[in-house]
């Protein structure tokens, strides 16, 4: 049986398929540009490209599982429409080229900001409404849009189940992106602040146990809501702090002074050309889904997430191993206020 893994390169990809291998699955993985990270791992590669249709038929062939865990990540106003196209996009294209090779299951990978922050009893969980906000960041309604294609092709007769992991974090993080590179940047003390508010984090281990989880175990057509354990950012320096002995930023901008700063913020950036140490976007994503119900996924798929102190030890430990705590390392182009996927 072969199982098929878009976003292989990716952070939640490289930890699924490490755990597919060590089940002893059959691994293909869809590259639309090499990777390091997969080096040395027993995969199949086949070259494609999810806003390709056409480009998709040779890897899905014969395949029985996809895991769709492709997508684009970010918060910066700008990239709004390329977000929204890969999102978008992406899983109509995967799910067509489901039902055409006749694939038994695909397993999709959205975000817990595909739903509408707290429903009627301010809590987060499966039954809160998709977010069709306008207002929303891009992110958001398209990870949103992207849930409905797969249940379009659902009422085609596809077998789909759907995985909304929230703040993901964790090793094998090759080139970090978001909350990675806040955590680097805390331990290497290059970020001058921290900004009040939170998230709820999940280790990327822990989503990928889950996704298996769904896999075999997930009902067609259900959502299954990936939490791990609300926190602060000071607390994060400060779990930080715990393991490693090196202290975070000291001040914390609380957040209706972050939002004035918004334009200083942007104008710095611009000229300089940097990345923004935090957009309306990503002070948005700080307070919402603070309280996040996954019993769903613990009743039905068994899922259970470590303890935080445990993710936050083990990323580091992974990301000074892989040479990414020194200064001058390559990192992703994230935005460390906002670091929510």
């Amino acid at each position: 049986m072969i199982v098929l893994v878009t976003g292989a390169a990716g952070h939640l990809g490289n930890n699924l398929v490490r755990q597919l291998l060590a089940r002893g699955r059959k691994v293909r993985v869809l590259v639309h540009s090499e990777s390091a990270s997969l080096d040395g791992l027993d995969v199949e590669k086949r070259s494609g490209d999810i806003l390709d249709r056409p480009s998709l038929d040779g890897a899905f062939e014969n395949v029985e599982v996809v895991y769709h865990f492709a997508a684009t990540v970010s918060i910066i106003p700008k990239e709004g429409p390329r977000v929204t196209r890969t999102n978008t996009l992406g899983p109509k294209n995967v799910v067509d080229a489901c039902l055409v090779h006749r694939v038994r299951r695909l397993v999709h990978a959205s975000s817990v900001h595909a739903l509408t922050p707290g429903g009627s009893n301010g809590v987060t969980d499966e039954n809160c409404a998709p977010n069709l906000d306008p207002d929303a960041p891009a992110y958001d309604r398209s990870k949103a849009a992207g849930e409905a294609e797969v249940r379009a092709g659902i009422k085609r007769g596809l077998d789909a189940v759907i995985v909304n992991p929230t703040g993901v974090i964790g090793p094998h993080d090759y080139i970090p992106h978001l909350a990675g590179r806040a955590l680097i940047d805390m331990y290497l003390g290059t970020l001058p602040m921290n900004v009040a508010g939170g998230f709820n984090w999940v280790d990327a281990r822990d989503v990928a146990a889950g996704a298996l989880a769904a896999e075999a175990r997930g009902r067609t057509g259900e959502n299954y809501l990936l939490s791990g354990h609300w926190a602060p950012m000071p607390d994060i320096a400060a779990k930080m702090q715990a393991s490693t002995g090196h202290r975070g930023p000291r001040l914390v901008a609380p957040l209706w002074l972050a939002q004035v700063g918004l334009p200083f913020i942007g104008a710095y950036a611009t000229l300089t050309g940097s990345q923004p140490l935090y957009t309306g976007p990503s002070l948005r994503a700080l307070t919402e889904h603070r309280e996040c119900n996954n019993a769903k996924a613990r009743a039905e798929l068994g899922f259970g997430p470590r303890p935080l102190e445990q993710t936050i030890t083990d990323t580091l430990a992974f990301y000074a191993q892989a040479g990414l705590l020194e200064r001058g390392a390559k990192r992703g182009t994230s935005l460390p206020a906002g670091a929510f996927l």
